[in-house]
């Protein structure tokens, strides 16, 4: 079982850590109308044992009182080190033997940012994990609470980049 976490470089073309997401990653649905795509992804400095990756988004400042995931996808092999934009809508973001998990829009695959209209900018954390194991027996259903369960003690490394997004408060006539 892994004990240290170590850390990966994450980027994107698409999401810039700290800015603003761009419209074609916005949910297309609630009154959002983005493109609903997912950013593309690359990722270096894997540590020797890497089994496979996975990824997640997720939104700590959603009114949930346990924030939002918005993507989860699993079992990712470890000689795959990018994601094309869009990946996040195909099965196992379109790699064999990779899973998407159930995120909290009641899905398994890729759902953008869609913010209470009038919130202050929410934070959108884009997770690349390196992992010593596969996750055996987590299939489509596999919720945030259960990957993060699953995934305790099997973190080699890690790497984030945070995207924000907010939309203004609707007027009411």
């Amino acid at each position: 079982m892994a004990t240290t976490t170590a850390s990966l470089t994450v980027s994107s073309s698409m999401m810039r850590d700290g800015q603003t997401v761009p419209n074609d990653m916005v949910f297309n649905q609630f009154g959002c109308t983005g493109g609903d795509k997912s950013p593309d992804l690359q990722w270096s400095g894997a540590p020797a044992g890497t089994k496979s990756f996975a990824i997640t988004m997720y939104d700590p400042d959603a009114p949930t009182t346990v924030g939002f995931s918005h993507w989860i996808v699993f079992n990712i092999p470890p000689d795959v080190t990018k994601l094309e934009a869009g990946a996040g809508k195909h099965h196992g973001a379109g790699i064999k033997g990779a899973t998407n998990g159930f995120v909290d829009y009641g899905f398994s695959k890729y759902g953008g940012p869609c913010p209470p209209p009038g919130d202050p900018p929410h934070h959108y954390h884009v997770t690349v994990y390196a992992l010593d194991t596969m996750l055996e027996g987590a299939g489509e259903t596999a919720t945030y609470a259960l990957f993060n369960f699953m995934i305790r003690g099997h973190v080699l490394a890690k790497g984030t980049i945070t995207g924000l997004y907010g939309r203004p408060s609707t007027s009411s006539g």
